[in-house]
């Protein structure tokens, strides 16, 4: 419909201008035709008429109407939410809902590109075969950023092209894995031949040309049928080409991923396929250094592919179903064992619990990738038994070792551990599968969408209904009884780790809580953690065995020094020490809660000490103080962690320290520089929990929540008599690391050694992810090379060390979410009884 006030500019003017002249000239007639009303829009009509204007002048204006909506409807299309990805918006300026729904496209489009890559590689195919796998994935999978799940799909789209391709176009790979036998048609007699009805032939996989697609591809291919049996064929079955030979028709594919597309308004895929730039990767040129190391064969080189998405995860994949081979699906004879001597035989309780839990995990993963995918899920679930069996039995060895005894009913019979082992398991086959990834800061604020679409991380803890500080006992014993884990995996499960103490254990509905009120309220004889032994070592020798049983009721067991390790054995055989008289017994310690904490502080400082090298290096005497003042709020005030995060905490001790010392550091500033250390979420700072159901942003929670908390203890340290500082915790070595890390060299700053694990990791099919690597007793090229070594090594250049130095401090945002006019804190100060408050105008 066009404008009903015209402003298109001087030179459509003195067209029109020219042309009610030239109309003048020969006298036509104002009033308008039935040729000049044709095929014009009414309304438009009732506009020339309003104007008087002559047939022609009608026309030529229709015509320029029609060219400028033209060129308008092919900007507007060409503008799309993809497009998003690639303007430099400062994320901090919209609204968390919108943040998370981009962040979730993201994900789809890496995910697509990816599959794209791979999909290109394979052979050069129609453009109809993209398209259907496009439309397959649309319709099948609800969470279409499950990478496995996708490719899986891809493949059952190019096994229905390629058996449906003349065979002197197939390679000879493909052409000899094609099923020669063919079902003849059944002759029936004459006499038959009226009762027989019609019966088109069933759709079928071709089993052999499926498995030569996942050879090639180092796919399982029992999944990839179950994928093709239950979601792929019901998809052939709804476009009615299950039981063609033909190809679909390409337009009846793109016109109905054209109403898919336009229905979801997220990514075209099949920009892909047309090599669009606004979705395709920029290449870029790989430097000599950079590439995968050649390994030297005796007649050729051979440059072994680059690590891909895809090839990453099969790889992962198919190691971990290699080391669950000789595992069974039922508890091994070793295992059966120590179930019988147990005093009261878990085994039925064991088989039970897991198949009401296998119920619920395969329904909760259909829900959340693809109604069809209920299949898929009890088949992770059974990796995920095969390896709870597994690690189960090495701990039960280990126990076994350690303490001389065979009779382990106590913690057989604790379906705590059972659900805890279990849920470990799964999320280690889970994060093999769908990548180390975690939910988006973690956050659940209610209100959000009812479909669930996420299997991250803490996702299992859902399912399996199970309290994260419960499932944090079992992560250490779990890692070292299965030393088969990938690095990658083992980074996951100590970032899981983390998490749980950073804010997910911090739950209102969290054991720990009971647990600190045991120990507060009820007598305990030691705190969680004394300070004094943050300067001695962390002692990883606590077993899941200590962490389950404990803690005890009173008087099973003598108390133990802060740091000594408590054994199931000595909490059996050991009796309390005699009590002197009018003395109350006193609770005894939690292993469990001693571990948690004293974890807990090393994260805490740890991560203090990051923030302040961002902004207080010209302050450094504020540091220990900012950490004794953090350390009495987790010790002392823990209910101000309740649906909280370990970081708001962190913050908001920083800022009142410097408060107090007269240090101007604004929460602005505070808040920019915590966006740049790794692990954070931008609603840790925008999203705080201020009163039951209400939050606002961390200055809120600072005047109205921690400073009315804390403002007494936070005023001693502005007076003449401090408080004594807290001392500082020994950050020990992870106990996560494997024992054939890569070392640093005694006196270099960035050459390491790396044992050789197996041939598998050889270094000719490593990608290195330093600057050069060198395999003794392989090709290593020109000496240029070992100079180049030799010039790291000496080099006082400090650019080859990676520090957490960010230069100068950094620049507050230009404006945040909790702001009300683009300013944060006032110049000046406003002080309600001798404490400073955080202003936002």
């Amino acid at each position: 419909m066009p404008p009903k006030k015209r402003n298109s500019g001087t030179t459509q003017s003195k067209e029109l201008k020219s042309a009610e002249s030239a109309s003048t000239d020969k006298k036509e007639s104002p009033k308008l035709t039935l040729s000049a009303k044709k095929d014009k829009d009414a309304e438009f009509v009732t506009l020339c008429k309003s104007l008087h204007v002559t047939d022609l002048v009608c026309d030529r204006a229709w015509t320029l109407w029609k060219t400028v909506q033209d060129s308008m409807n092919e900007i507007a299309s060409g503008f799309t939410i993809v497009s998003l990805f690639f303007i430099n918006v400062n994320m901090d300026t919209i609204s968390t809902k919108v943040n998370s729904a981009l962040t979730r496209l993201e994900k789809k489009y890496n995910v697509t590109l990816a599959l794209y890559q791979r999909f290109e590689k394979e052979r050069e195919t129609m453009r109809s075969c993209w398209t259907m796998f496009l439309l397959a994935k649309g319709r099948a999978l609800q969470m279409e950023d499950d990478l496995v799940i996708s490719f899986q799909l891809l493949l059952c789209t190019l096994e229905s092209f390629i058996k449906r391709c003349p065979p002197d176009l197939l390679q000879p790979l493909y052409k000899s894995a094609i099923s020669k036998v063919q079902s003849p048609p059944t002759r029936t007699s004459r006499r038959n031949q009226s009762k027989a009805k019609f019966r088109p032939p069933e759709p079928e996989v071709d089993l052999q040309l499926l498995k030569t697609l996942c050879e090639e591809n180092e796919c399982n291919a029992e999944e990839v049928k179950n994928v093709y049996q239950t979601s792929f064929s019901t998809f052939l079955d709804s476009l009615d080409f299950s039981r063609s030979s033909d190809f679909p028709q390409a337009n009846d594919l793109n016109q109905q991923y054209e109403e898919h597309y336009l229905k979801s308004r997220d990514i075209d895929g099949r920009l892909f396929f047309d090599g669009d730039e606004t979705v395709l990767l920029p290449k870029v040129e790989i430097s000599q250094v950079e590439r995968t190391p050649k390994k030297n064969l005796p007649d050729e080189d051979v440059l072994i592919p680059p690590q891909t998405p895809i090839r990453a995860a099969m790889t992962s994949i198919q190691q971990l179903r290699g080391d669950l081979t000789s595992s069974g699906d039922q508890p091994s004879t070793n295992l059966a064992t120590y179930f019988k001597n147990c005093t009261v035989d878990p085994t039925q309780a064991v088989l039970k619990r897991l198949e009401t839990l296998g119920q619920a995990f395969s329904q909760r993963f259909g829900q959340a990738v693809g109604p069809r995918c209920v299949v898929l899920g009890w088949q992770r679930f059974k990796l995920g038994v095969r390896l709870y069996y597994k690690v189960m039995e090495a701990m039960l060895k280990s126990e076994e070792k350690r303490l001389s005894v065979q009779n382990f009913s106590k913690l057989l019979n604790d379906s705590t551990f059972h659900t805890s082992l279990l849920a470990c398991a799964l999320e280690v086959v889970m994060a093999t599968y769908g990548g180390s990834s975690f939910k988006t800061g973690g956050y659940n604020h209610g209100g959000g969408d009812p479909v669930e679409t996420d299997v991250c991380f803490p996702w299992i803890l859902d399912v399996v209904n199970l309290a994260a500080f419960d499932f944090y006992k079992v992560i250490e014993s779990f890692i070292k009884a299965e030393p088969t884990l990938s690095k990658d995996i083992v980074k996951h499960l100590e970032t899981c780790e983390n998490l749980i103490m950073e804010r997910i254990a911090w739950r209102t509905d969290s054991p720990l809580f009971e647990l600190l009120t045991q120990e507060h309220e009820g007598g305990a004889a030691e705190q969680v953690e004394t300070p004094a032994s943050f300067s001695q070592p962390l002692q990883h020798n606590h077993t899941a065995a200590d962490l389950y049983l404990s803690p005890m009721r009173p008087g099973l067991r003598v108390l133990p020094s802060p740091d000594s390790p408590a054994t199931p054995s000595s909490q059996a055989a050991s009796q309390p020490p005699a009590q002197p008289a009018g003395q109350t017994p006193h609770h005894p310690k939690s292993n469990s809660l001693s571990l948690f904490y004293k974890k807990l502080y090393r994260l805490a400082y740890t991560r203090l000490k990051i923030l302040c090298s961002y902004l207080l290096s010209s302050h450094p005497e504020l540091e220990p103080i900012i950490w004794t003042l953090f350390q009495h709020t987790l010790q002392h005030e823990h209910e101000l962690m309740r649906d909280r995060h370990l970081d708001q905490l962190m913050m908001s001790a920083m800022y009142a320290i410097c408060k107090v010392k007269s240090v101007d550091l604004r929460f602005k500033t505070i808040v920019t520089a915590y966006k740049n250390m790794p692990n954070t979420n931008q609603e840790t700072f925008k999203h705080v929990l201020i009163t039951e159901g209400h939050y606002d942003s961390i200055i809120v929670f600072y005047n109205q929540v921690f400073m009315q908390k804390l403002k007494t203890n936070i005023l001693q340290y502005a007076s003449t008599r401090p408080p004594t500082l807290s001392p500082i915790p020994q950050i020990p070595r992870s106990p996560y690391k494997f024992p054939n890390s890569p070392l640093r060299v005694p006196g270099s700053n960035n050459v390491y050694i790396s044992p050789l694990k197996s041939p598998r990791m050889s270094p000719g099919i490593m990608t290195p992810r330093s600057r050069m690597l060198v395999s003794i007793g392989e090709s290593f090229g020109l000496s240029n090379r070992f100079q180049k070594i030799n010039q790291m090594v000496n080099s006082s250049d400090r650019s080859f060390k990676r520090t957490l130095d960010l230069g100068s401090t950094p620049k507050p945002l230009k404006r945040l979410r909790f702001d009300v006019d683009g300013q944060d804190e006032a110049d000046g100060r406003l002080v309600t009884n001798g404490l400073m408050f955080a202003i936002a105008y």
